[in-house]
């Protein structure tokens, strides 16, 4: 049988630093949400993150670092994770074991801090000297993702970075499976890796989404999330017949989607359509029905928007049939890019020891959302509404009647992000049969360049003169080449939409910075951060193409235009898509430019926009 099997996975967050003293974290109900500790901020002791109970000297140790080494706590955590998931527990153990020699390995990681906060310590020493120049090499998602492979005895494998916000890592586990469904790779180490930055948990405070308790995931009084950090990754491989794997005891990634809510930058929209797709697609394409799932890990964040919208595509998609539903995001925090990994490992641990992790922090009910898994009244009144089903004592079920034991067989986990960046994963004691895809000829249908910026001034034709005054030149420069490109290939909206970007919005976010340098933390921009993440012109487009098709954003250097084009054929051979919009769009500020320049590197151009529109050409297939 032809299947993705889970045969490893390791974990760092908030909880614990391994799979066992997460577990015993979930189990014991202790949240690992507490005063700030490690990150430098105003808001040190004041704000309650779930941070990695580590600091970097002590990571560095665990890898066999120099202490005094400059390396991204983004890496950190990553390499640590990914070493756990190989069993490659001693720091004297360098390379992975011969099981893997000569295997065709991928690491796929999904990341949107990247090495932002290395970048916001230096920052201001690079431009006044020469020494640390280098360190801006770091900032991109796609430079993290290289060095922890490499921390963790993969220098030679493939590596690959999703950046689509908060669903970041479980579209890494998506891409990955899908490579073994198409024999591109032996061997997939996905998921994600997240630090906590000044910039991003005073962006999250900028947008008013912070809240100074701990998180309420679905509560009525709800009032925001707690920003969190952690890495998390799992071993992918094909055929579970022919893998040994004992981490995952027979653990499948069974059905998965990505969608796109295509609504608001920063919002859900009220009926959750983008999550309500992705759930429906991840069902049917896994082979169940809503009342197969004996759990759901929500997204749940906390905030009153994301909460209400989730409910609202829970109940659309279960009906009558929602099985229980708990946030875990009140013991980890929100570890944004992430989160999506974190979680499936704790859905992987539920699986496997049968127990549901409870939804900590709710006590009163909204009718706007769902009633979360809180205690063992709850599964009971949940179990009562089928026939011989009861409850036994705390989270181990039993059938009434008989001795056979009630067991979780298939969990839903929800990753949503940014832009409608929309996820779901089905996770399973079962596996799946799947038919590998078969080659097709794509086609071109349309190509269209912006490479200056004295070619965004006759932007009218696509956006109005108010539309132009709030964006920046490479938001422009994007939606003018893709709106192009569809209209000369005679569509409206495609059924997917790819985007590269080696370093993302890069004008928004060194002003973000600069202003949180120079001017304190207090009183930053929230439009400045919403246009930061790297997802930002995929979603834009999406939004403004009705899109709400596959949307994801690669960031993985000069290779993040071949890893969007390879991911467009691979959905066009699937059949899951006849059209898709694959765009690549960069820019550079004169600082930064200036910083490559005097490291003798190549000068990244100030603007370049390319757009294409792929579909499948049957007459050469």
């Amino acid at each position: 049988m032809n299947s993705v099997s889970i045969t490893g996975f390791g974990i760092i967050c908030a909880i614990g630093n391994d799979a066992a003293a997460v577990l015993s974290s979930l189990q014991e109900q202790r949240t690992g949400i507490a005063p700030m500790r490690y990150l430098d901020s105003i808001h040190k002791g004041k704000l309650p993150v779930g941070e990695v109970k580590l600091s970097n000297e002590e990571m560095k140790g665990m890898l066999g670092l120099d202490e005094n080494a400059i390396v991204s706590r983004t890496v950190l955590m990553g390499a640590i994770a990914i070493r756990q998931a190989l069993n490659l527990n001693d720091q004297t153990t360098k390379r992975p074991n011969d099981s893997i020699k000569g295997k065709r390995i991928v690491v796929i990681s999904g990341t949107t801090v990247g090495g932002m906060d290395i970048t916001e310590r230096y920052f201001q020493q690079m431009q006044e000297g020469d020494a640390l120049l280098p360190l801006i090499e770091k900032h991109a998602p796609g430079s993290s993702t290289r060095e922890m492979a490499c921390l963790a005895g993969l220098k030679d494998a493939e590596v690959c970075t999703v950046s689509t916000a908060c669903s970041s890592a479980v579209n890494a586990i998506i891409l990955g499976s899908e490579m073994l469904r198409n024999d591109e790779a032996d061997i997939v180490i996905a998921g994600g890796t997240e630090a906590l930055s000044r910039f991003h948990l005073n962006g999250f405070g900028s947008l008013m989404l912070l809240d100074g308790e701990c998180c309420r995931p679905f509560d009525k009084t709800r009032a925001g999330l707690n920003l969190g950090e952690g890495a998390a990754f799992v071993v992918l491989q094909k055929n579970s017949s022919s893998s040994s794997g004992e981490a995952g005891r027979g653990l499948y990634i069974r059905g998965y989607a990505n969608r796109c809510d295509a609504f608001h930058q920063t919002a859900s929209s009220e009926n959750g359509e983008g999550a309500y797709l992705a759930m429906s697609e991840a069902l049917q394409m896994a082979g169940l029905k809503p009342q197969d799932i004996q759990y759901i890990n929500a997204h749940g964040t906390g905030t009153p928007n994301n909460d209400s919208s989730e409910s609202a595509a829970i109940r659309r998609v279960f009906r009558e049939h929602i099985p229980p539903v708990s946030s875990t995001k009140g013991f980890t925090g929100h570890a944004t890019s992430a989160s999506g990994a974190i979680e499936t490992v704790i859905c992987i641990l539920a699986l496997q020891h049968n127990f549901l992790p409870v939804n900590l922090g709710w006590k009163e009910q909204d009718e706007a959302c769902i009633t979360p898994f809180k205690n063992s009244k709850l599964i009971n009144s949940w179990m009562s509404l089928a026939p011989r089903r009861d409850c036994s004592r705390g989270t181990k079920f039993k059938i009434s009647g008989s001795e056979k034991e009630f067991k979780i067989s298939n969990i839903l986990c929800n990753s949503f992000g940014f832009g409608g960046n929309d996820s779901a994963l089905v996770i399973s004691q079962e596996p799946s049969d799947f038919a590998q895809n078969m080659p097709v000829e794509v086609e071109v249908l349309a190509d269209e360049r912006i490479s200056d910026v004295e070619q965004l001034s006759d932007y009218r034709e696509f956006i109005s003169p108010g539309e132009a005054r709030r964006m920046t030149r490479l938001m422009k420069a994007a939606i003018i080449t893709s709106l192009k490109a569809l209209r000369h290939a005679g569509i409206e909206s495609p059924d997917a939409i790819i985007t590269a970007t080696a370093y993302g919005m890069l004008e928004t976010s060194e002003k973000f910075l600069i202003d949180m340098l120079e001017n304190g933390e207090e009183t930053l921009s929230p439009t400045l951060f919403m246009q930061s993440t790297h997802n930002t012109l995929s979603s834009a487009i999406a939004i403004r193409t009705n899109c709400h098709g596959y949307n994801i954003t690669y960031s993985q250097g000069k290779d993040s235009l071949d890893w969007a084009l390879r991911d467009a054929r691979r959905l066009i051979a699937s059949g899951k898509a006849k059209t898709v919009l694959v765009g690549c769009h960069d820019e550079a500020t004169p600082t930064f430019q200036s910083l490559f320049s005097r490291m003798g590197k190549p000068i990244p151009p100030a603007l370049t926009s390319r757009s294409i529109v792929l579909t499948h050409n049957p007459h050469n297939s």
